[in-house]
């Protein structure tokens, strides 16, 4: 097997693949989906492991010392290379499912919640520091938010124009219903229909709050046009990405100075959502 040729193969388009995936996770990643291929281990298996993970550094972080913290960043940074290889083992061994994108996302939230939330309390058991701390953590998370929501928007965009798909959010909704039907008539996979069931009603719900409106893309471009005028920016913007906020909580966690990592994400990355915000605004004029 061509191990070179299996590992572009595991990859997603490079313009929205972040940076430090490319250079870091992806690769390391790749070496674990290595030694699992022949093996009967699923990408299922390997985001439940990443939760885990994530999980664990949440604990970690909760106690609020510097060597806790070194601790929780080194279980943060096996979630995050877990992460990466899921998607990559499903990708060369086409074995992914609808169920599995669901809980990948899933474990995405709950890891990030248990190590927000351990510094939280870690913080809070810890006198020396500021009391604007807990500012700095509300701001923090409605930034990363924000930010998010911004990447994920572009992105999907991005590929959608490019590779001239269709209305991504209902398609992927209608395959979702298919699956959770199809599983009704079945015995047991008891686990798949939860979070199928779970997300399809969570969309039901988001389905009544928000505004209705026709999901049609307001950017009429030829995908080459589209993609030479947008394939700079979406690099920019898929540089805010949750890889690079994970690798830079790390390396703060080090000195154990988590004012630095939201100050970098209150100041610097909105400032650049702003800036990228009006240039996006000036590119999609032009069309």
């Amino acid at each position: 097997m061509n191990w070179w040729r299996e590992y572009k193969n595991s990859l997603k388009m490079k313009e929205v693949e972040e940076v430090i995936d490319l250079i870091l996770y992806r690769p390391v990643a790749f070496l674990l989906v290595i030694s699992v291929y022949n093996t009967k281990i699923k990408p299922d298996h390997l985001t439940l492991a990443a939760m885990l993970m994530g999980i664990i550094g949440g604990f970690f972080y909760s106690f609020g010392s510097r060597q806790s913290a070194v601790i929780g960043a080194v279980f943060y940074l096996l979630f995050n290379i877990l992460d990466c290889s899921d998607g990559q083992l499903a990708r060369i061994k086409k074995n992914g499912s609808s169920v599995g994108r669901l809980l990948d996302g899933i474990a995405d939230y709950i890891a990030a919640i248990a190590v927000y939330a351990g510094i939280v309390i870690g913080f809070s058991n810890n006198p020396e520091q500021p009391s604007p701390f807990v500012i700095l953590i509300a701001l923090a998370g409605i930034s990363i938010i924000v930010q998010e929501s911004l990447v994920d928007f572009f992105r999907i965009r991005f590929l959608d124009l490019v590779l001239q798909r269709q209305d991504t959010f209902n398609e992927g909704m209608q395959e979702y219903r298919n699956e959770y039907d199809k599983m009704k008539g079945q015995n047991g996979k008891w686990f798949s229909k939860s979070i199928l069931l779970i997300y399809l009603k969570y969309s039901q719900i988001q389905g009544y709050l928000t505004p209705k409106k026709k999901r049609i893309q307001p950017i009429t471009s030829l995908p080459v046009e589209y993609f030479k005028k947008n394939r700079i920016i979406i690099r920019f913007w898929i540089f805010m990405g949750p890889s690079a906020k994970i690798t830079i909580l790390i390396l703060c966690s080090l000195f154990c100075r988590f004012d630095i990592f939201f100050w970098i994400v209150i100041g610097g990355f909105n400032i650049l959502a702003v800036l990228l915000w009006l240039i996006q605004y000036r590119i999609d004029k032009s069309y």
